[in-house]
């Protein structure tokens, strides 16, 4: 059984023990939690390239004791050329989900290692990014081992994926899915990486890897140009943020589901639960969730297109008239559409307080699936959530920004704790973070226990749509019959540790400098401490 890892001069956590371990030496050469992020975030785009890779988007919260938090947006916008017309031209009524014409919004993930560095130097950070990038070089060129989860997942998605541009050459061995252990080499990924490293985050939009990408995408039949990559800037900004009695949480504003992720903890604040685990605790988060996905579903898009101050809904008074529609015994019918997503989460703390709660994606299980033959970097299929519909929240326009379900979160206690946390998985993201934040913040369970306990998930599962409510096998079938009674759909999973409910983390520092670390025993990831 996993414990909580503690220590005093730095913590890193990873879905990868490989990432975990590429932050936590950075620290150990006098890095802060910035530049430790930037070298995990290589590393984890090399060794778990089905659920993100630099082909995607990112998003960031980091805070220095005695300073605002800062968010990073690093995410893509659609493509120029990339309108309603454009697919319906070619015969589709909807954007297609693999291949070249899913690949239609910008990478941004490497402009926000980009701005993560300028954040490095204001907290005297000094090391190069050449050397930052180092580790995920290495794993790239010498070779990694295929976890669990990358064979099954490749296995699963093969139909689809067999036919896209570069798919097989990279991610299959001879033309068969690798076996767990399987050694995966991407040369052409370790040149771009050692390019990036030396050249900087700029020659991947505006340099020769620009023009490279830009090429194959061209050859691939993607909409994306060179001047759509020259166009793009990773954005630093204010995090949304919202009151709990005791914290102040910080999320990633729209166009990500952050705001949603901290309405659930709002209104489950003002539910008044005393005690975890039991009927009122994941009864009052459930449906908690449903009051803040309907306004994530009518409000939250890019916010050049939003008709509402996504800090509205995270007001007092709106939190105090939205709890009143939450029932405390039974559960609001939830025939729902949900949200799709696979990705990563990684958390770090160092030494001096510094934090960094990250996140990467290319949406679905290895994106678009196209991989540019010059450089090796698989794109991401972000895009797909884009509407063809001209009245839906979501239309496709040219340079608009896409819904995302990534939100980085993080915690800054009245007592002088910090926290971050987070999780991959799509709509269950939000859920998760609830879990892991209430069971630690308001319970007083230990960091790791909270990570470790049975989850739920409203919504959608890895590879299909459904609107149940999902358990893993270890609740209390007493407590399950109790939900099935309150009128929830209630499916319980075969497992006892699933993937459905995404990979979790969370790092802790105390006012005296102790650090705390968890991992989730779901993932191939490890707490790395000094």
């Amino acid at each position: 059984m996993l414990t909580t890892k503690r220590a005093l001069g730095g913590v890193m956590v990873a879905p990868h023990h490989l990432a975990a371990q590429a932050g936590r030496d950075v620290l150990r050469e006098g890095g802060n939690a910035a530049e430790a992020m930037v070298a995990a975030a290589a590393a984890i785009a090399v060794v778990y390239p089905h659920m993100n890779a630099i082909g995607g988007d990112g998003f960031w919260v980091l805070g220095a004791p005695g300073e605002e938090p800062v968010a990073i947006e690093a995410c893509g916008t659609a493509a120029a050329a990339a309108d309603v017309d454009y697919y319906r031209e070619r015969g589709h009524d909807s954007i297609p989900t693999r291949g070249p014409l899913a690949a239609l919004t910008v990478a941004g993930t490497v402009g926000g290692w980009g701005q993560a560095m300028n954040v490095a130097r204001q907290w005297g950070g000094k090391l190069p990014l050449s050397r930052l990038l180092e580790d995920g070089q290495r794993h790239a060129r010498d070779g990694v081992a295929v976890t669990r989860s990358q064979e099954q997942l490749t296995r699963q998605k093969l139909p689809e994926l067999a036919s896209v541009s570069g798919f097989a050459d990279t991610f299959l061995d001879q033309g068969q899915v690798p076996v767990e252990g399987a050694i995966l080499r991407q040369p052409q990924l370790a040149a771009t990486l050692e390019r990036i490293g030396r050249a900087g985050p700029e020659d991947f939009y505006r340099g020769e890897l620009a023009t490279a990408m830009a090429e194959d995408l061209a050859r691939a039949g993607s909409p994306l140009t060179r001047e759509d990559l020259a166009g793009y800037q990773a954005r630093t900004l204010p995090p949304l943020s919202v009151r709990l009695r005791g914290s102040t949480l910080y999320n990633q504003p729209p166009p990500t589901q952050g705001m949603a992720s901290l309405m659930i903890l709002g209104l489950f604040d003002r539910l008044g639960v005393t005690d975890g685990e039991g009927f009122d605790h994941l009864h009052g988060l459930v449906e908690a969730t449903k009051q803040a996905f309907l306004v994530r579903d009518q409000y939250c898009t890019d916010p050049a297109y939003m008709s509402e101050d996504p800090a509205r809904f995270l007001s007092q008074s709106d939190l105090a008239e939205r709890v009143q529609r939450i029932d405390r015994r039974s559960a609001l019918p939830w025939p729902h559409p949900a949200q799709p997503g696979d990705t990563i989460w990684m958390g770090c703390i160092d030494r001096e307080g510094r934090c960094a709660s990250f996140i990467q994606s290319i949406y679905w299980e290895f994106g678009a699936g196209i991989v540019l033959p010059a450089t090796g970097v698989l794109w991401q299929n972000r895009g797909i959530s884009f509407s063809l519909d001209e009245a839906a929240l979501h239309t496709l326009k040219p340079g608009r920004k896409p819904f995302h379900t990534l939100n980085p979160a993080m915690a800054r206690f009245d007592d002088g704790r910090t926290m971050v946390y987070g999780t991959m998985g799509g709509e269950g993201q939000p859920q998760t973070q609830a879990a892991v934040f209430s069971r630690y913040a308001l319970f007083n369970q230990p960091l790791q226990q909270a990570v470790t306990a049975p989850r739920w998930l409203l919504g959608r599962t890895w590879g299909e749509q459904s609107t149940s409510l999902k358990l893993e096998a270890r609740f209390d079938p007493a407590l399950v019959q109790q939900l099935r009674d309150a009128g929830h759909q209630v499916e319980v999973l075969g497992e006892d540790f699933s993937d459905t409910m995404g990979h979790a983390g969370a790092v802790v520092r105390h006012p005296n400098g102790l650090l705390e670390g968890a991992a989730d025993p779901r993932s191939d990831g490890i707490v790395a401490t000094l």
